[in-house]
């Protein structure tokens, strides 16, 4: 692991507010530090204004592709008895830009048709669903460390939902267009965008869901991700006058959801944690301004360079966790936990989702692209447009009758609960049921606290910033309460 250059980049972010989640090998850091430093240009030319909704999207295009999506089995997976499809959605014939999705069905094939659909994305912005939402954090499987074999998951997500993960915006993991610009230019709007173009032609194809209740959860920059996209639902189900999807709630975990507090939470998490000392956040406070556009100072830039050096060798989004230091696959797989995610597991996904049996088996890579299967995209080069908050759009959800959960892993000190508490003090909004404790298996799974208008606040207790991969079994317990609308158990 190139931790002198993985800090480079935690700086950068620190000043952009920008998630991007660990990228396995140099390309792909190279790739996140070209993204992003764009960014930290006084002039940037960025737009960030508030976000709003894209008008007339096309008429859905499906003709019976679904049985030619089922995946028979995965290399290396073992046994199970729910189905499993992937394949491509196109979004625009014109440009040649395709969405790949990867579905799995509840593990029960008796009770399938009774749950809710729920989609799954992450953040960064470029970083795969398919990579890390379904293989290493809420998916059926993990990759093991011969980067070929598949272990269950126990605490995965379809036992609750049937569960679909989208690689977008194209540029990320098997997602592509044959028009140059969608590749090396990405941005808020056109995401959302085209997520919901994916979503309505998906249910084309799958449309044995269209009335199901449906939810949409993720996490870290998948905080502007899923608002946006809920955003578009309820704007074109309004426009039309009908459910055209039967959104219910989001679910959003350490999430990316207001610049100016994401960032003086992040600092003031580092400071009461010891990663820095409290002369470094009394500094950082005086001289840095997080306002969205505010001009950088020397006195910031100095003292977030000495900050930088602190954290160089910890994990920054697990501040306990170790690193990886041997990113090779092995002869014979490790042995395996589901309770203890291997740090190194960045590189077993890379190394299974680039095998060409697994590609021919998932039904990914069509074009053969002149790039290898990424975990967090080295494509994509400029982000355009970025809104500066997602709390208005959150908001309107609320006062839609949407359900609008948020998580923190508690160890995470990238977008951090003191971020999340500190964006939900911005909005002002009124509690409903004070702290407390919640439980799993007799032990305090996490706290939560309810506020008016739909909306709750959950930390998950030992958990870094993909909640799932650390506390699979809180993870489960959160997601199951979040869709059938119960509180979290007491003692």
């Amino acid at each position: 692991m190139e931790i002198k250059k993985t800090q480079i980049l935690l700086l950068s972010t620190l000043l952009l507010s920008s998630l991007a989640l660990k990228i396995l090998g140099k390309s792909h850091r190279e790739a996140r530090h070209q993204l992003f430093m764009a960014k930290l240009k006084p002039n940037s030319n960025i737009d960030k204004s508030h976000f709003t909704p894209f008008e007339n999207p096309p008429e859905p295009m499906q003709d019976g592709l679904k049985e030619k999506d089922i995946i028979q089995k995965l290399p290396g997976q073992p046994s199970v008895s729910f189905k499993q499809y992937g394949g491509y959605i196109t979004i625009n014939a014109t440009a040649g830009r395709a969405f790949y999705y990867y579905f799995t069905e509840a593990q029960d094939p008796k009770k399938a048709q009774d749950l809710p659909l729920l989609l799954w994305l992450n953040g960064g912005p470029g970083c795969s669903s398919l990579g890390y939402g379904a293989m290493q954090e809420l998916g059926p499987f993990r990759v093991g460390s011969d980067g070929k074999t598949l272990y269950k998951n126990q605490y995965a997500w379809n036992h609750v939902a049937n569960v679909l993960f989208l690689e977008s915006p194209a540029g990320v993991g098997f997602s592509y267009s044959n028009t140059t610009s969608d590749f090396v230019k990405g941005g808020d709007r056109k995401t959302a965008a085209d997520n919901y173009i994916f979503l309505i032609n998906w249910l084309e194809r799958f449309p044995e869901y269209k009335d199901r209740d449906f939810y949409i959860a993720g996490e870290s920059y998948a905080g502007h991700y899923v608002p946006q996209l809920a955003h578009n639902i309820v704007y074109h189900n309004k426009k039309a006058n009908k459910t055209i999807i039967n959104l219910k709630g989001i679910l959003i975990g350490n999430a990316d959801i207001n610049h100016e507090t994401d960032n003086i939470g992040m600092i003031d998490y580092w400071a009461s944690h010891a990663l820095i000392s409290l002369e470094s956040s009394r500094k950082i406070h005086k001289y840095c301004n997080f306002s969205l556009d505010a001009q950088r100072s020397d006195e910031c830039s100095s003292t977030l360079g000495e900050v930088s050096n602190m954290l160089e060798d910890i994990d920054i989004y697990n501040i306990y966790y170790p690193l990886c230091f041997d990113a090779n696959v092995t002869s014979i797989p490790k042995r395996f936990s589901i309770m203890e995610i291997d740090p190194c597991s960045d590189n077993y996904v890379y190394s299974y989702f680039n095998l060409p049996e697994v590609q021919e088996a998932i039904h990914a890579n069509v074009t053969k692209l002149h790039y290898d299967w990424q975990s967090c995209s080295g494509v994509i080069e400029h982000w355009e447009d970025r809104a500066s908050t997602v709390l208005p759009s959150i908001e309107e959800l609320m006062e839609n009758g949407i359900r609008v959960w948020l998580f923190s892993g508690d160890m995470d000190g990238r977008v951090p609960v003191t971020s999340t508490q500190y964006s939900l003090e911005v909005m002002n909004i009124t509690t409903l049921n004070p702290w407390r404790a919640w439980y799993r298996d007799s032990e305090v799974g996490g706290y939560v606290q309810e506020y008016k208008d739909n909306l709750t606040f959950v930390t998950v207790r030992g958990a870094g910033h993909e909640v799932p991969s650390y506390r699979p079994d809180r993870a489960l317990s959160l997601v199951l309460n979040f869709i059938a609308g119960t509180p979290l158990p007491k003692k």
